[in-house]
């Protein structure tokens, strides 16, 4: 990261825009509230040590002074990111425009879904192990899960229990009466009250990780390659990414 000032100069050199596609990636998963508030924190640390604002005054505020993570749960976390890439990427769901394993909470990959064919169930399905291809991935390279993929409503569990309870109960593909249309705000009452709906829906899960463990399996390679970069450099654009996924 240059420790150079910040200019307004007409053009931008390779260089500054190398660092500004960094700090845009590093800044994946916030507001623009909080990016309002690094730009005048940052603003303040140059105007009290009297010099201009610089690139790393941001790159630090986007970082918030974060402690560096243990190796094993950095390395868990790239692994994790590096399995919904590669699995998003294959199934052409759409342009992958950065991952990160820099953030408050683990890891972050910051994917865009094409609109061709969304509507069907066979894209539902792909999207469906894009979301467990995390967890496939942390089961392939250390034959164990953690609980990265679960544990609050906006998880790749929660959200691929959603879409597999839609799939059945809201979106017409049901294996049971799938003219009824129900609107379930809250997966959890309605599985847990009826058992045949909730194998139906885990059956659907289940077909969805097994795609994704096929997938990661025969991307041994990738997977290998996209976690060690990942791992060293904690953030990476989207080209950086399809460059990788495009080698041998």
């Amino acid at each position: 990261m240059t420790d150079q000032p910040m200019t307004n100069t007409g053009s931008i050199d390779s260089d500054v825009q190398s660092v500004l596609k960094r700090l845009g990636t590093r800044a994946m998963g916030l507001t623009g509230a909080d990016v309002e508030r690094i730009v005048r924190e940052a603003r303040q640390v140059a105007r009290r040590q009297k010099r201009s604002i610089r690139y790393k005054d941001l790159e630090d505020g986007i970082r918030m002074n974060r402690p560096e993570l243990p190796h094993d749960l950095r390395w868990r976390f790239a692994v994790h990111e590096a399995g919904h890439a590669i699995v998003h990427h294959a199934l052409k769901l759409g342009p992958i425009q950065g991952i990160t394993i820099d953030m408050p909470d683990g890891g972050y990959s910051l994917l865009a879904f094409q609109r061709s064919g969304s509507d069907t169930l066979s894209y539902r399905e792909d999207l469906l192990a894009m979301l467990l291809a995390g967890r496939a991935a942390e089961q392939i390279v250390f034959c164990s899960v953690s609980v990265g993929s679960a544990g609050s409503d906006d998880s790749d569990l929660a959200r691929a229990t959603g879409l597999a309870l839609a799939l059945e109960r809201s979106l017409g593909f049901g294996a049971v009466q799938p003219l009824l249309y129900r609107d379930d705000k809250d997966p959890t009452p309605v599985l847990d009250a009826h058992s045949d709906l909730a194998a139906r829906v885990h059956a659907r899960l289940e077909k969805a990780l097994a795609k994704a463990l096929d997938l990661l399996t025969g991307s041994r390679d990738k997977l290998d390659r996209l976690t060690a970069v990942l791992f060293e450099q904690q953030v990476l654009d989207g080209d950086v990414v399809l460059e990788i996924l495009n080698e041998g």
